[in-house]
């Protein structure tokens, strides 16, 4: 099995993060890349951060000025990436999550931040492989089928509730 590092950033205050949370990221991360089948070391960066951070984001990087709950940030172009000189891993990107965003619709569909966190984790990992749900209708729904197999497979689809264990 290929090696996976991730980095977990905490860049705001506005939320606490929940214990476990970071080790339910590298899962997610590592049941996406396994569910891909993606065989080469990798490296992943995730960063929580308020709610005006990732508004400007978005409208630096989308032109959108607004607020969202997470950005992708692909390193991967047409298969091919680029590499950590020093550990040879292979640089797949940046994920950006509102933490603030991420805990309101939480409460909005009725489940836990860690529930959607995993989820918001798992869909940035997928952009950050080449998926794009915006592209059609039919990669919308490639995209949200992968989604759902992945949450699955840990024991956080949506009507499963979660149990963090440290």
């Amino acid at each position: 099995m290929a090696k996976l590092k991730v980095y977990v950033k905490n860049n705001q205050s506005d939320v606490k993060v929940p214990v476990g949370i970071r080790l339910l990221i590298r899962r997610c991360c590592q049941a996406v890349l396994a569910t891909e089948h993606f065989d080469q070391d990798a490296e992943v960066s995730v960063s929580f951060v308020s709610n005006q951070e990732i508004r400007n984001l978005n409208k630096i990087y989308r032109n959108k000025d607004s607020v969202t709950d997470v950005l992708s940030f692909p390193l991967l172009s047409d298969g091919k990436a680029d590499v950590n000189q020093e550990t040879g891993y292979v640089l797949l990107g940046d994920v950006v999550i509102s933490l603030e965003t991420a805990f309101k619709q939480a409460h909005n569909f009725g489940h836990s931040l860690e529930r959607e966190v995993g989820f918001l984790t798992v869909h940035s990992m997928l952009h950050l492989l080449g998926y794009d749900h915006e592209t059609s209708p039919l990669d919308e729904r490639k995209m949200r089928e992968k989604e759902e197999a992945v949450l699955e497979k840990l024991g956080i689809a949506r009507d499963i509730s979660f149990v963090t264990e440290d």
